[in-house]
């Protein structure tokens, strides 16, 4: 990997990582309960913004981008503003800790919501 390529990935990922910590903390904030609304509010728009970035220049298969400035959104920003690991961990915490409704809900939700933001991206962009 080139250099470039990796710096601009690596910054891509402090960015989103900030936006994906500052979005969720917002959003947890508002709300009150053991659910969380900001991980899942966070993993729902970066799936819908990945979906607007891949329809926008035109990613249609498996194939991954090369692009510097397609790494460093795709995979630096929106892959570090996305938050499948927290919301791994969260769900499971959920579940250990009694509540396997809401875990089972978290998982339906965030599984059906970002698969539809990733399809509406890539519908509007088309």
């Amino acid at each position: 990997m080139m250099p470039e390529t990796l710096l601009a990935i690596a910054l891509g990922g402090a960015i989103g990582g900030a936006a994906r910590h500052a979005l969720s903390e917002a959003v947890q904030k508002r709300v009150r309960g053991n659910f969380p609304w900001g991980t899942l509010c966070v993993n729902v728009s970066g799936s819908l913004a990945i979906g607007m970035l891949a329809g926008f220049i035109g990613i249609t298969t498996a194939d991954t981008p090369t692009e510097p400035a397609q790494l460093m959104l795709i995979t630096g920003v929106l892959g570090s503003f996305t938050t499948v690991s927290a919301f791994s961990l969260q769900t499971l915490m959920l579940y250990r800790s009694g509540h396997q409704l809401q875990a089972a809900l978290n998982i339906l939700a965030s599984t059906l919501l970002c698969l539809t933001g990733a399809g509406l991206g890539m519908r509007i962009m088309a």
